[in-house]
């Protein structure tokens, strides 16, 4: 099914890019509504997995909105967004190792901790940043998170236990990361992700 979103003319995405710069979240919602699926697409052919490709795709989006003060032209907001979605992309790339090379180490290490003291406290501060961030999230947001990131559940999955449409899901889980990390940001645990 084809929203309306997908239909916005270059001066209607123009208006919501503005709005969104002015601080109106239901401007940069539609935003994300239209071009989602072109930011998924261009992470699908970076990512190794499709969970890493919808993981990337929201990191997009959260870059964008923290970013989207610095779009001098509106009008150019669809090549900037697959400008960050790339750049994220090769980023992610060149920090994490090759997968068969991480299931070696893990081999190799087993039955040994390498782990500092200091490394386990700062692990555990995060931790304990993260989880006051959720306590003081809406209900909703902490649903979503919690079921995606902790149970593991598909957007599917999702879908069906929300009771909404696959898309809906998928802006909650939007929203929400955002949400957490205005909770998590100022307290400096933001990076460590979920």
């Amino acid at each position: 099914m084809v929203t309306t979103q997908e239909h916005l003319t270059a001066p209607q995405v123009a208006d919501l890019v503005r709005a969104a710069q002015a601080g109106d979240r239901d401007a940069f919602g539609q935003l994300f509504e239209r071009f989602q699926r072109s930011v998924l697409a261009v992470c699908r052919r970076r990512a190794r997995c499709e969970a890493e490709a919808q993981e990337l795709c929201q990191d997009v989006f959260v870059q964008a909105l923290r970013k989207i003060q610095h779009l001098r032209q509106p009008e150019a907001f669809g090549g900037w967004l697959r400008s960050i979605a790339n750049r994220l992309a090769i980023n992610q790339l060149v920090r994490k190792a090759p997968v068969a090379t991480a299931a070696l180490d893990v081999l190799d290490g087993e039955g040994r901790d390498d782990t500092s003291p200091l490394d386990a406290v700062l692990r555990q501060e995060q931790q304990a940043q993260l989880r006051a961030g959720l306590g003081r999230l809406k209900e909703l947001d902490r649903q979503t998170l919690v079921a995606f990131y902790v149970q593991g559940r598909s957007l599917v999955e999702m879908s069906e236990t929300f009771d909404a449409p696959l898309g809906t899901i998928k802006r909650r889980l939007h929203v929400a990361r955002l949400r957490l990390a205005a909770e998590v940001e100022p307290a400096g645990a933001l990076g460590s992700g979920l």
